[in-house]
């Protein structure tokens, strides 16, 4: 289930922050904390706050795995299948271009994504489960 999600202390959603607002919820922190970690976490790597290698160096070091999901059938997965799939947890999820959390088996995002196809996950206390399609 997708419930809105914007931490952005201006509720902007323009700005293409959703790597800060997944990081965000998944370390149960606020906006400008994530922002600030993966931007200290950018510069010692000489890379943005929002690549892959960056968003993913931090969840590990916070105790996050991360896992592909299987490209069975590339485009029948998609995060509303993942939710439903993992109602137990807290997940990030990567598409490619964009990035999300998801808590409880619930969407969290500032707009409703669940109709993207997701290629990775980073897990913590759950193993993820994926659908056999």
């Amino acid at each position: 289930m997708y419930i809105y999600y914007n931490p952005n202390p201006l509720e902007r959603k323009d700005t293409g922050d959703c790597a800060i607002r997944a990081v965000a919820k998944a370390l149960n922190t606020d906006w400008e904390t994530a922002y600030t970690k993966l931007s200290l976490n950018g510069f010692a790597m000489g890379d943005l706050p929002n690549s892959n290698q960056v968003i993913g160096a931090l969840l590990r070091e916070n105790g996050y795995y991360r896992a592909t999901i299987p490209n069975s059938c590339p485009d029948c997965f998609t995060i509303e299948d993942f939710c439903k799939e993992n109602p137990r947890g807290k997940f990030v999820l990567g598409t490619g271009n964009h990035v999300v959390c998801v808590d409880e088996g619930n969407l969290y995002d500032s707009w409703d994504s669940s109709d993207l196809v997701p290629v990775y996950v980073y897990y913590k206390d759950f193993q993820p489960k994926f659908k056999e399609v």
